[in-house]
C-alpha cells in the first residue's frame, strides 16, 4: 500500500476566530514591514553551532514544485456489510473453561512479577477463562453455555462477563446487535485476548465496576480495568460498537490494543502481523483509545475518540500501510489526539478532524516515513496543529490548522517535508515553524550529533494567515522552498516580519515570492559550494 510519493457531539468551526482573521485578511500584507530580526543564540548551544551557516536567496524552478492531488485510498469497501460477509459461521466452535496458566495467549499477563496473584486476588481461586476454540461461535450461544459465576445476564440483553474471554487460535467470536451491552468485570479481572478471529457489531462493551454499579471510570494509571487485546495473525472487526472505560498503564492493557507477539513468542507460534477494521465505532473513557504495534494494513475509519486519558489513536512500532480515515478525535486529556511513533511508515491519515486535545491534534513520530496527512481539520488544540519530530520524507497536503495555541504546523529534526496547499489561520504562534534540537540528552532513541541535525521544507500553495507571531520561521534550515504561498492578515501592525534566517533575507525573499510570483529556494552557501565542488 506504498504511495506514488516514496459522532457524539457535532463538531464545530471556530467561527469566531475565523470571522476575525478573514476580516482582516484584506489588509495590505506587505505594507510597511518591520524591520527584519536577528535570531537569538545562546552560546554552546546547537543553534549556535548552525547559526555560523550563511544563505543565499534566488529564484527556483517552479515545475519541480508542481505536483498534483495525492491519490487517496479507495474507502468504499469498508462497510459493516463487507465486515459481516467476514464471518466465517462454517464450523461450529467449541466453548471451553480452562485455568489461565500455560494458556500462550495469555501469557503475557500471567507469566513474571507475581502477575498470576492479581487473578488470583480477583477470582479468589485457581484463575479461569472462557475459550472459544476450533470454529465459530456466537456470543449468545457460549452465554447460554458457560456456568452463570463466570457469565450472567444481568438484565435482558446485558451481560457481565466475569473472567477473561479468549478466542484461541482457531476461533471465531461474533457479538451481534443481540447484545445490548456486555460488561467486563472490573472487579473480577475480565478482560478480551483474541488469537482467532473477532467481530462485534451494533452493540456496546463497556468496562464495569460491580462495586459502583457503574462503568468503570478512570481513577489511577496503575488500577486495572478490562482491555482488549488481538495478537499476531489475528483479524479484529468492530462495526458500530461502543466501547468504554478501558485500559490502563500496564504493557498491552491499553485499551483496545492491536500487537504482534513478542519476538521470541512470534517465532515460536509463527504469526503474521495482525489486522482488521475498525469502523463507525465510539470510544470514551479510554487509556489509549487505539493502539496497535507492527500491525499491517489496519482501516481505522469514521470513528469517535472522545474523552480518552493519553492518546485518541496511537499506531506503533513497524507498523505499515494504516488508514486513519474520516475520524473526530477530540478532548484528549493528557497528550495527543491521533499520533503514529517509531517507524510507522506508508500510511494515510486523512479527513479527520482533530480538535482539543491536550496537545497537538496529529503527530508523526520517531522515524514514520513516508505518510499522506492531508484534507484534515485541526483546530483549537493546546499546542500544536500538525508536529513531526524526528520523521522525514512526509507530505501534508491540503490540511486545515485553526486556531491552535501554539504553532500551526511544527517540524522538528526532520527533512524533505512538503508541504502542499495547507491553511494555518490564527494559530497562537506560527503558522509554520521548523527547528533544531540536539537529543543527545534525552531519552529518547533518536541521539544526534548537533551538526546532524538538520531541517528541510517545500511549502507551495495554501496561506498563512493571521499567526501570532510569524506566518513562517525555520532555524538554520538544509534548504527552504516556497512558492505561490499566501501570507495575510499579519497579527503584528506593522506587517509581516519574519525572524532568523528568514528575517535577514526578507526583502528578498518578498521580492521574488510575491512581486515576481517566482519559487523561492533559501539554502547554505556552504551547501552550493560543497555542490560545486562535486
Amino acid at each position: 500500500m506504498k504511495h506514488s510519493y516514496s459522532k457524539v457531539r457535532k463538531h464545530a468551526w471556530p467561527v469566531a476566530v475565523l470571522a476575525g482573521a478573514l476580516l482582516v485578511a484584506g489588509g495590505t500584507a506587505l505594507a510597511n514591514p518591520a524591520p527584519a530580526t536577528q535570531a537569538v543564540v545562546k552560546p554552546g548551544t546547537t543553534k549556535e553551532l548552525q547559526a555560523a551557516k550563511t544563505y543565499s536567496v534566488a529564484s527556483a524552478p517552479t515545475e519541480p514544485l508542481n505536483l498534483a492531488p495525492p491519490k487517496l485510498p479507495d474507502l468504499s469497501g469498508y462497510t459493516a456489510a463487507a465486515a459481516h460477509a467476514k464471518v466465517d459461521r462454517s464450523k461450529k466452535g467449541k466453548i471451553n473453561m480452562r485455568r489461565m496458566m500455560q494458556e500462550l495467549p495469555l501469557k503475557a499477563f500471567i507469566g513474571g512479577d507475581n502477575k498470576m496473584m492479581a487473578w488470583v486476588g480477583k477470582q479468589r481461586g485457581i484463575p479461569q477463562a472462557i475459550f472459544v476454540d476450533d470454529g465459530y461461535i456466537n456470543f449468545v450461544d457460549l452465554a447460554k453455555t458457560v456456568p452463570k459465576q463466570y457469565l450472567r445476564e444481568t438484565s435482558p440483553g446485558v451481560w457481565l462477563a466475569r473472567v477473561p474471554i479468549v478466542v484461541a487460535h482457531k476461533g471465531v467470536l461474533e457479538i451481534d446487535g443481540r447484545v445490548k451491552e456486555l460488561r467486563l468485570s472490573q472487579d473480577g479481572g475480565s478482560f478480551i485476548v483474541n488469537d482467532g478471529k473477532f467481530f462485534s457489531f451494533d452493540t456496546k462493551i463497556t468496562g464495569w465496576s460491580e462495586a459502583n454499579n457503574d462503568q468503570a471510570w478512570f481513577k489511577d494509571k496503575n488500577e486495572f480495568r478490562p482491555f482488549l487485546v488481538s495478537w499476531g495473525g489475528t483479524e479484529t472487526y468492530l462495526v458500530n460498537t461502543e466501547i468504554k472505560s478501558f485500559g490502563y498503564n500496564e504493557s498491552k492493557s491499553y485499551g483496545v490494543s492491536i500487537s504482534q507477539y513478542t519476538p521470541s513468542m512470534k517465532v515460536q507460534m509463527g504469526r503474521t502481523e495482525p489486522t482488521g477494521w475498525i469502523i463507525g465505532s465510539t470510544f470514551s473513557d479510554m487509556w489509549y483509545g487505539y493502539y496497535c504495534y507492527e500491525t499491517r494494513d489496519f482501516v481505522v475509519k469514521s470513528n469517535t475518540y472522545h474523552d480518552n486519558i493519553i492518546y485518541g489513536i496511537d499506531p506503533h512500532d513497524r507498523s505499515h500501510g494504516l488508514i486513519i480515515a474520516d475520524n473526530t478525535v477530540y478532548g484528549t486529556k493528557k497528550k495527543h489526539g491521533i499520533i503514529v511513533s517509531r517507524e510507522v511508515n506508508d500510511s494515510f491519515i486523512i479527513n479527520n478532524r482533530s480538535y482539543d486535545n491536550h496537545l497537538s491534534g496529529v503527530v508523526l513520530d520517531r522515524n514514520s516515513v513516508g505518510n499522506l496527512v492531508a484534507y484534515n481539520e485541526i483546530y483549537q488544540n493546546h499546542t500544536d496543529g500538525i508536529t513531526l519530530y524526528e520523521s522525514g520524507d512526509n507530505l501534508l497536503w491540503g490540511n486545515k490548522l485553526i486556531a491552535n495555541q501554539r504553532h500551526g504546523i511544527r517540524v522538528r529534526n526532520s527533512t524533505n517535508i512538503r508541504l502542499y496547499e495547507n491553511m494555518a489561520m490564527a494559530n497562537g504562534l506560527t503558522g509554520v515553524y521548523g527547528h533544531i534540537k540536539d537529543l543527545s540528552d534525552t531519552d529518547r532513541d533518536i541521539a544526534m550529533d548537533p551538526f546532524d541535525a538538520e531541517v528541510s521544507m517545500i511549502v507551495v500553495g495554501g496561506e498563512l494567515s493571521g499567526n501570532g507571531t510569524n506566518p513562517l520561521a525555520i532555524d538554520s534550515p538544509l534548504s527552504i522552498e516556497l512558492y505561490n504561498v499566501k501570507m495575510l492578515a499579519p497579527a503584528k501592525q506593522g506587517g509581516i516580519s519574519f525572524n532568523g534566517i528568514l528575517g535577514d533575507h526578507q526583502e528578498e525573499i518578498m521580492d521574488l515570492l510575491v512581486r515576481q510570483q517566482k519559487a523561492v529556494l533559501i539554502d547554505p552557501v556552504e551547501k552550493q559550494t560543497d555542490m560545486a565542488q562535486d
